[in-house]
This record gives structure tokens, C-alpha cells and sequence, in this order.
């Protein structure tokens, strides 16, 4: 639905308020890490997921309005696992009912702002769970796992002028609209588009977040990565 992580190929919606619980696992290779929210747990991308986000990014209704082409088979959904979201670690997003994957959300390195420490959020979703406030509450937290857990400056996001739904989603997270950025996004098809671009400072998310965000970081900082172990990038 949005842009950064949300499946950008080799050609290359909000609401749930309750506290996040975040752990941080340091392991051998990589962090292994787990959000747990109201409705959701996000958690790293495995390969046998393939057929799952195969389900929902086959849909034409979810990757061209982000600009990446519908799956073909789950062959496609398994490499886009091994080559994006594995090295990217992207969080899949999954109900916490039933343990589906049902979406994807992922913070990557900022290229407007090399040296910063800020990254560019991105996330996709399934259709059947538009209009649910579910893309926000999974922002929501991957926002609050940035500023507290990684300590970041800033984040950023992008989307599409037509991306209504994501531009939603953005606002409800409290993103600074910047402006457009102009013919900046050759995607799958050819076509290059204009990209609205957004910003979130750590100190605008304290303000709007209150003692909210001190509350939830009372669970979400309980464990923090090694460092003497792979930091978080």
C-alpha cells in the first residue's frame, strides 16, 4: 500500500490503540525480533510464508497502486521473501487470531538521507483487511520500535498521488507532509510517478504520543539487542 519495503521488485489500512509489547532477540546471524499489538504479531519473514503472501500479493488491487507488479506464483512470493524481506528484515505482518501472514511492514535505509539516522518506512496489506485499522496499528508500532528501540532521528515515507488509502494511513501516524517529489519512481510497467513524500521527527512523535508512548516502552524496551552481537540497521 505504501512505498520503501512494500515489495519494490528487482525492477526496482487503521487504527488499534493498546501498548505494543517488542522483544529484541540477539542472535548469532541477525536480531530476531517480535511486536506483538492488539490484533497483530509482527515478526521476521521466513520462507515458508511464501504461500501466504502469495494469497494476497497475486491481487491486482494491492501492488500496482504501491508499484510493484502482482505475484505470478509462489515462486515469485518465495524469492521476493529470500532476496527483499529476509536481508531487509521486514516484518511480516500476521493475525494474531489465526497466525496468517497477512501483510508486510519494514523500515529500510533512507536514500533521501544518507548518514542520518533515519529510515523510510513501507507496508503492504491484503484486501480483506482494508478498512480495519489494521495498516496503522502495524505502523503505529514499527514507528514506536524506530524512535525506541533503534533510536532513530526521523522516519520517512513516501506514496503515490493516487495511493489515497496510504495517505491515510500516514496521516493517521502523524507524518509532516513535505511535498512531491516529481517524477522521481519508474515502476514495474515503465511508468514513472510523482512520489508525496512525509517525515516524522522523534520529538514530534514524543509530543503527539504523550505519556502513551512512555507507558508501552516500559514493555517494549525490556530487551534489548546484545551488542556484542549484529546491531539493527
Amino acid at each position: 500500500m505504501s512505498g520503501a519495503l512494500s515489495m519494490k521488485h528487482k525492477n526496482k489500512g487503521q487504527t488499534g490503540k493498546g501498548s505494543q509489547q517488542i522483544k529484541a532477540f540477539a542472535g548469532k546471524d541477525r536480531i530476531k525480533m517480535i511486536i506483538k499489538t492488539e490484533r497483530l504479531i509482527l515478526r521476521l519473514w521466513k520462507e515458508s510464508d511464501a504461500a501466504d503472501l502469495f494469497a494476497y500479493a497475486v491481487n491486482e488491487n494491492v501492488g500496482p497502486p504501491a508499484g510493484w507488479k502482482p505475484h505470478e506464483n509462489i515462486s515469485e512470493s518465495l524469492s521476493i521473501i529470500r532476496e527483499l524481506f529476509i536481508p531487509n528484515k521486514a516484518w511480516a505482518i500476521t493475525d494474531r487470531e489465526n497466525g496468517k501472514v497477512i501483510g508486510s511492514i519494514g523500515l529500510e535505509n533512507d536514500k533521501r538521507r544518507p548518514g542520518l539516522a533515519s529510515k523510510e518506512l513501507g507496508y503492504s496489506l491484503a484486501e480483506d483487511y482494508w478498512g480495519r485499522g489494521i495498516a496503522t496499528e502495524a505502523a503505529k508500532a514499527v514507528i514506536q520500535f524506530g524512535f525506541r528501540v533503534m533510536q532513530l532521528d526521523m522516519i520517512s515515507v513516501c506514496t503515490g498521488n493516487a495511493n489515497k488509502r496510504s495517505q491515510r494511513i500516514i496521516e493517521k501516524c502523524g507524518f509532516v507532509y513535505e511535498g512531491v517529489c516529481r517524477r522521481c519512481y519508474k515502476i514495474y510497467d515503465g511508468t514513472v510517478r510523482d512520489s508525496r513524500c512525509y517525515s516524522l521527527f522523534r520529538e514530534e512523535w514524543e509530543i503527539q504520543n504523550g505519556s502513551d508512548s512512555d507507558a508501552s516502552d516500559q514493555a517494549l524496551l525490556q530487551i534489548k539487542p546484545n551488542p556484542r552481537h549484529q546491531e539493527i540497521k
